[in-house]
């Protein structure tokens, strides 16, 4: 799988449309925060025009995309943080994915009321950052009073978190996300990581609009200033509209309408590859035989690890892995080819895996 990723927002500013526009779903949006504890979830596959090229030059019994889960966590409202409107149980959701999409209204329409009454990008965004804030500091108060018993004994371990944590408290206490904090050694990024704080996932921001030509309107401009001071990438989709497109079976009738609105590309693929660069995933492929298919891991990712993501045995008993590129491919049309070209590498343990990286691995079990 690529990454989940968890959708956030205020009730009733467009996050079930683009929940359905980016999966094809067809959840009911109501205008009511919904009541319910559990999440709409959607695993969709990454569309790949590579997977097309490498599968017109390899022959495959099928073909297998990688996946990507959307989450459509119920709207936060205020005082989410100190379990107003089942807030508990939402921030737990949240937890769980690798990153956020955070849905900012950025339309008027007199027919759809704004929760708070008037459309303000940057007020809604400090709302939900607030309550992440909070629950993030009211988690981190537990772990310190818990540490602070055990390094009274002298336990280095303890006082190495407690002086962490102490940093972070003092971030988000400035209105930071604790992402913001700069980390100079493994040490304290491993903490980090174990603290499963909510503000130190990665978050993009989503601008709902109604129509394309809203793209540059000053609402979508206060979503991208504060983007920028965060260093969090922005994508601007027309849900309503993107939900429509993907309603549309026929992949040339989509393409025509796309057209017609002058999309280049749907919402989907941007949030893709919005997502991939957030957190720095890379695409390789297996070829031949019983399918051709997608694989998703971490950037800078070496050859064992990534011939785990396919087994555990993979890993263990890897030797080393036969490597060439899609453009090798592209260029020599097939294996043999690449070969006779010199093109087709062996590559040991250290190797790191580039997106577009077609493998074979070789291991001993």
């Amino acid at each position: 799988m690529g990454f989940t990723c968890g959708i956030i927002g205020l009730p009733n500013i467009g996050k079930t449309t683009i929940f359905n526009a980016l999966t094809g779903a067809h959840v009911e949006a109501t205008r009511y925060a919904s009541t319910s504890t559990q999440p709409n979830t959607r695993v969709v596959p990454v569309p790949d025009p590579r997977m097309d090229t490498i599968c017109a030059l390899v022959e495959a019994e099928k073909v297998i995309y990688t996946t990507l889960e959307f989450v459509d966590i119920a709207g936060l409202a205020k005082g989410a943080s100190r379990g107003e409107g089942l807030g508990n149980k939402f921030l737990a959701h949240i937890r769980e994915v690798d990153a956020i999409a955070h849905i900012v209204r950025c339309f008027e329409d007199p027919n759809l009321p704004h929760p708070n009454g008037k459309v303000d990008p940057q007020t809604d965004i400090e709302t939900i950052n607030t309550e992440l804030i909070i629950a993030d500091l009211e988690a981190l108060d537990r772990r310190k009073q818990k540490l602070e018993k055990v390094g009274k004994s002298g336990d280095q371990d303890a006082r190495a978190q407690l002086d962490l944590i102490r940093r972070i408290i003092e971030t988000l206490d400035a209105g930071q996300p604790a992402r913001a904090l700069h980390l100079s050694t493994e040490m304290d990024k491993r903490y980090l990581k174990e603290y499963n704080l909510l503000t130190s996932i990665p978050v993009l921001y989503v601008c709902n609009i109604q129509e394309p030509a809203e793209a540059g309107n000053a609402h979508v401009a206060a979503v991208r200033a504060h983007a920028a001071e965060e260093k969090a990438p922005v994508v601007v989709l027309a849900g309503k509209l993107e939900s429509e497109i993907m309603d549309i079976e026929d992949p040339e009738e989509r393409q025509v309408f796309m057209q017609e609105m002058e999309l280049k590309e749907t919402g989907l693929s941007q949030m893709i590859r919005a997502g991939y660069d957030l957190l720095g995933l890379v695409t390789f492929f297996t070829v031949g035989g019983k399918e051709n298919r997608a694989w998703t891991v971490r950037r800078n990712t070496r050859a064992p690890q990534a011939a785990g993501a396919i087994h555990s045995d993979f890993e263990k008993g890897f030797i080393r892995a036969v490597v060439y590129n899609l453009d090798d491919l592209v260029k020599h049309k097939t294996e043999h080819a690449i070969k006779e070209a010199g093109r087709l590498r062996l590559e040991g343990k250290d190797y790191i895996v580039q997106d577009g990286d077609i493998l074979h691995f070789r291991f001993n079990v």
